[in-house]
């Protein structure tokens, strides 16, 4: 079944956006989109494992209050509710339509904008701060993680995953290569997307006053029929109207398509990186 194309909101005169001017779920990857869930599903196919892994090793169980922050579909969150055996679960985002189901008595859904976060004085504090894929689209990052470390408890953790690329600079030339590439200059132009940034998290994560940080960085295969590859096809399909605006032409996103789907794949894929640290515990 062929992508139902998106509806855009007009840019402004003269041709594309400013960079940044638009925002992640109304520019780009609106959720009442009727393929968006699919989309995000593919990828939570691939990261969740990755996410369970590191949220374990923190030791999130009974007892801990967690706030997932840009819940998307709520995979994490009902993990937490359901899996972990958190006491409290708030799943935070601007759209809770596919939230709403799951809502319980561990699980709080919660209608919020992130970057409003101050205006949300009785989420109270959490012993786990978690967001994936959310704090690269947005331009105040670094005053997010201040005000996330803030909703910690003592010895609470914060744990952010976002996108890094690795590319191959040998290669930058071929349709899957100048696709990507177009892809991230695309959310750059148009929500404000810095995946470069990313790679600070670690030091922003500091300056937030938090201990023991570290961070990780892990490539999923991609493989052509698996998850993976299917959520960068959708992804790519979805962006079609907005890559083809002189970024790309339409041979080249198809030759990148064709070759996501082929046995010729070979390639290493973006990755995520995650990092994680505490809030101190008050000096005796």
């Amino acid at each position: 079944m062929a992508p139902v194309p998106e509806e855009r909101p007009p840019g402004p005169p003269g041709g594309r956006p400013e960079e940044g001017a638009g925002r992640y779920g109304e520019a780009l990857f609106r959720p009442d989109h009727p393929q968006e869930g699919e989309r995000i599903d593919h990828a939570a196919l691939v990261y969740d494992p990755l996410t369970r892994a590191r949220l374990r090793s923190l030791g999130v169980g009974p007892g801990w209050r967690c706030l997932d922050a840009g819940a998307g579909t709520g995979t994490v969150a009902r993990w937490l509710a359901e899996e972990a055996g958190a006491d409290e679960v708030v799943a935070l985002d601007r759209d809770t339509s596919r939230l709403v189901p799951f809502a319980g008595r561990r699980l709080r859904v919660r209608e919020a904008d992130l970057t409003r976060l101050a205006a949300e004085p009785d989420l109270g504090t959490f012993d786990l701060v978690h967001a994936r894929f959310v704090l690269m689209h947005l331009p105040e990052r670094r005053d997010l993680v201040r005000l996330l470390a803030e909703r910690l408890n003592p010895g609470g953790c914060l744990v952010l995953s976002d996108a890094a690329d690795v590319p191959d600079p040998a290669d930058p030339n071929s349709a899957y290569r100048r696709t990507l590439d177009a892809m991230w200059r695309t959310l750059s132009e148009t929500i404000g997307t810095d995946i470069a940034a990313v790679r600070a998290h670690p030091h922003v994560l500091r300056a937030a006053g938090l201990e023991g940080v570290a961070a990780e960085l892990v490539c999923p295969p991609l493989t052509p029929g698996a998850p993976l590859a299917a959520f960068w096809c959708e992804t790519w399909e979805r962006m079609r109207p907005d890559l083809l605006a002189g970024r790309i032409d339409a041979a080249t996103l198809d030759e990148a398509l064709a070759y996501l789907a082929s046995p010729a794949l070979a390639e290493l894929g973006p990755g995520m990186l995650t990092v994680w640290g505490r809030r101190p515990a008050p000096r005796q």
